[in-house]
Order: C-alpha cells, then sequence, then structure tokens
C-alpha cells in the first residue's frame, strides 16, 4: 500500500490517540529522555559554544508548517550586482549543543531520527534545544552552519562557501503564507526571489535527468467523535523550498568527494520491473504515459490536486525504494554514488535536529571549506553511520506504515459493510483476484480481494468494505 504523511487537525480524537500511543508501546519507540541526557541538554543549551563570526545583520527567514518549532533551515535571497543571485542558507549547528561521546550523543545515535505519528512526533533531540536553544526561531541569536551560494542567471552554482557563524532569523513563514503573498505580488524581493529561483533551480532538475515528487500529505479530522480523511496537495512553494535544501545537499556531497572523506545518500536507479508496474498503474489510472516519454517528464505533468494523478504519485514512491548511505575515505571514489532521484551525487545535510548523519556531514564540509582535517569524531562515527541510519529510517518507515493502516481503519470501522466507488490501481501479477483500489472519498488506498473473478484493472468499480479494524490496523475491501 502507498505511504503518506500524514498529521492530525481538529478536535482531540482521543480514541484515535490511544490506538496510537499502543502503537508507540508495541514498536518499542523512545518516550521520555533519561535524566542524564535531560541534564547535559540543560547544560548545553545554557552553555553552546557560540562562533566568532557574526552574520546577525543577514535578514534570514524560515519557512516551515505553522506549528513547527524545530526549525532547521532559515535563508535570505538576493539579486547579486553582477548578475544571477545570492542565497544564504543556515542550518542549526548541533554540534554546537552536543559533546561527542557524552549522554546526549548517545541518546542521538539511539534514536537516530525524529518519528512522526498523526498525533504528534518523537523527536531526536531534547526539546530544550531542539526547539528553543537550537532552533532557528525569529528574533534570536543562535549558532548556525551558514552556506553562501553564488548562482548565475540561470540558477546554476558558481561559488559555496559554509562555515560557523551567529545568525538572527527574522521572519517564521508558512507555506501557505509565502504561496499567497508571492502569487499576490505582495512578497518583498527576498522572499520574491524564492519563486524566481526555486523554477531555475526545478529546470536545472529537469535537465539532468532528475525528478521531486510532490506526493500529497493525508489529513485526518476528526468530526464529533468520527474522523475524515483528506489530501493536502503541495504548493508550488514547497517544492521551490525544497530546491534550496536540495542545492546543499549537491553541493555537501562535492565538498566531501573533493577531499575523499564523507557519506552520501544513495539510492540506485529502479528496476525494469518496477518502471513497468508503474506503466500498469498509470493504464489503470487513465493516466496517458506515451512509450517515448521518459518517467520524469510525465511525472512533472501531474497534478497532485486531481485524485487520480495522487495515487499515481503515491505508486512513484516505490522507486524510491533501496536508499541508503555510502560511507568513503581515504580518498576512494564511492560506489554506488549516485542517487537516481537527484540524478548526481546527494548527501543529508539541511536537517540535524531531526536526522543524525546531518550532524557529520555538515561537520566535514566546514572542515573542507576551512582547508582542514575533519575533526576525529566525526571521521570515527562515519563506519557505523549507514548501519545506524538504516536502523532508524526502518523504525520510522514503520511508523508511517502502521499509523496509516490504524488511521485508516479507525476511520471505517463504523462503515463496515457499506459500499464506496473505487478504482482498481493495482492486480497482484501472481494473484489477479488480489489488488489494491483507491477511494475518492475517504481519502483511502487499501487492499481488495476478490472471490469469484480477477479484478479489472484500471476499472472503476463499486467495492463493499468487507474489514476494519483498528485493532489490528487493516482494512479490506472485496468487489460490491
Amino acid at each position: 500500500m502507498p505511504r503518506r504523511q500524514m498529521h492530525m487537525t481538529g478536535a482531540d480524537g482521543a480514541a484515535l490517540r490511544a490506538a496510537l500511543r499502543e502503537l508507540r508501546t508495541e514498536l518499542g519507540v523512545p518516550s521520555e529522555f533519561p535524566a542524564a541526557v535531560l541534564a547535559e541538554a540543560e547544560h548545553a543549551a545554557a552553555h553552546p559554544r557560540l562562533p566568532d563570526l557574526d552574520s546577525t545583520d543577514i535578514p534570514l527567514f524560515t519557512i516551515d508548517p505553522p506549528s513547527s518549532v524545530d526549525l532547521d533551515q532559515a535563508m535570505h535571497l538576493a539579486k547579486r550586482s553582477s548578475g544571477g543571485y545570492r542565497v544564504h542558507y543556515a542550518i542549526a549547528d548541533v554540534a554546537a549543543f552536543v559533546t561527542p561521546g557524552g549522554p546526549l550523543d548517545a541518546e542521538a545515535h539511539r534514536r537516530v531520527t525524529t518519528l512522526y505519528f498523526p498525533d504528534g512526533r518523537v523527536p531526536l533531540h531534547p526539546a530544550v534545544f531542539s526547539e528553543d536553544a537550537a532552533s532557528l526561531l525569529p528574533d534570536r541569536t543562535r549558532p548556525a552552519l551558514l552556506w553562501r551560494f553564488d548562482l548565475d542567471s540561470d540558477g546554476r552554482v558558481e561559488t559555496v562557501d559554509v562555515r560557523r557563524a551567529l545568525v538572527r532569523s527574522r521572519a517564521k513563514l508558512d507555506y501557505d503564507r509565502v504561496q499567497k503573498a508571492i502569487d499576490t505580488g505582495a512578497a518583498e524581493e527576498p522572499l520574491a526571489l524564492l519563486a524566481d529561483i526555486g523554477r531555475l533551480r526545478e529546470a536545472l532538475e529537469q535537465e539532468r535527468g532528475g525528478i521531486s515528487l510532490n506526493v500529497p500529505e493525508q489529513e485526518v479530522v476528526e468530526h464529533d467523535g468520527t474522523y475524515s480523511l483528506a489530501y493536502r496537495a503541495p504548493l508550488p512553494a514547497d517544492g521551490w523550498n525544497a530546491q534550496i535544501s536540495l542545492m546543499t545537499g549537491m553541493a555537501a556531497a562535492e565538498l566531501m568527494l573533493a577531499t575523499g572523506t564523507g557519506i552520501l545518500r544513495t539510492l540506485p536507479n529502479a528496476p525494469d520491473g518496477a518502471v513497468g508496474k508503474l506503466r500498469r498503474a498509470a493504464k489503470a489510472l487513465r493516466i496517458d504515459w506515451p512509450h517515448h516519454v521518459p518517467y520524469a517528464e510525465l511525472v512533472r505533468s501531474l497534478d497532485p490536486h486531481r485524485p487520480a494523478h495522487a495515487a499515481f504519485l503515491q505508486e512513484c514512491t516505490a522507486l524510491l525504494r533501496g536508499a541508503g548511505y555510502t560511507v568513503f575515505t581515504g580518498g576512494d571514489r564511492p560506489d554506488p554514488a549516485i542517487h537516481a532521484a537527484v540524478a548526481v551525487p546527494y548527501t543529508h545535510c539541511t536537517a540535524p535536529l531531526r536526522r543524525l548523519v546531518d550532524r557529520y556531514t555538515g561537520e566535514l564540509c566546514v572542515a573542507a571549506v576551512a582547508g582542514a582535517e575533519p575533526p576525529p569524531w566525526a571521521v570515527a562515527a562515519l563506519d557505523t553511520l549507514p548501519r545506524e541510519m538504516a536502523e532508524g529510517t526502518r523504525l520510522a518507515n514503520t511508523v508511517e506504515r502502521e499509523s496509516v493502516d490504524l488511521v485508516e481503519a479507525a476511520v471505517l470501522k463504523d462503515r463496515v459493510g457499506e459500499t464506496f466507488e473505487a478504482t482498481v490501481i493495482d492486480v497482484d501479477d501472481r494473484e489477479p483476484l488480489v489488488g489494491t483500489v483507491h477511494l475518492e472519498d475517504p481519502a483511502v488506498v487499501g487492499r481488495v480481494k476478490s472471490t469469484t473473478r480477477p479484478l479489472p484493472l484500471g476499472d472503476r468499480i463499486r467495492v463493499r468494505l468487507a474489514e476494519a479494524d483498528p485493532g489490528s490496523a487493516k482494512i479490506l475491501f472485496a468487489p460490491a
């Protein structure tokens, strides 16, 4: 079943929240931080290691969901007098607070990544610094890794710099507000340039054969004790903001490759069978995909607001399976070195408050630009980081998968026996009686099983809800 990012809005949803708490227990998700970790976090928040460089004069701003308080990135965009653009991109400096080998460091290696449930999150670091002292909140002076990119008029990177600096964000913006300001012409130049630079970077992505999936988020809304599901399609501003992060990850990868020491985020090319399956899904959803049209070109033509296109984009996430981390030291060229979706070497480096590996890539890049040897603690961790990140990512994926199943079962638990309009978007090659259906209302993608005849791939059919058990987190449909 395709996986969707989710968050809860509306009323409390006590029953669902209780089930999600039980899920946390079943998966062994970390709960409270140990006392020694909290004590070190309190001390670190009050006594961070501050850099000498003061760049608080740069009027940075952040773009995040409205409720976010763990703000990893802040930016400022400007035109260069000689032509092109200058991008300042500040990344929270977690290493200013975490001492290698200490309780905070050990706990971060145990947790690996922030985990996201529909009703909240389980953070990588204690809130005292991840949501306060290290977070790039507005009107607070913070230590950061400050990237500076000079771009030409086509958005190509000409020069890269990154160093530690004190920074100060001026505004906390959200995607809806940014999109509205740009669309209405109300955005001041530093924000308005996000659209210009974002579109140029998207064009360069297309040129090199990369692809970004605008996968809709699924919202869980509670009304008077019952639940409903809806999709939120990403805004163009989501994509433009992501292009700044992608550009930084690409630059970080090149810096580490130039020094011969680092860790890349890698993804192999999708096997032919996976693309063939997507072609069948496209046919099922009545999406025209001529054989001469590359996959990346098709995806860029889709509108995530259209239910059939949204379902297909969910299916496309299957091509992102197999992503991992590749370490290299001693100057050897890593193999693999490319992230197939980005289409060039790439690494994770822009979310250190929420992902363990980013603290290490940031440290290696600062050393690379300074022409210095990377700190021993950063190099020493490289060998185990791929395994740790794989385990942490696996847990995060399980949390997402189980949460989706649980929420969909909870949403439909009182509707067993009802019939729904659905589209058959996938049929099991080995069991043609089993497949997947996409419901437009509610926004559910679920398993369907026939007992009499093969499922009609691509057809709209009526299905009856046969099972919806939040206890087992399962739903099952049957042809009506």
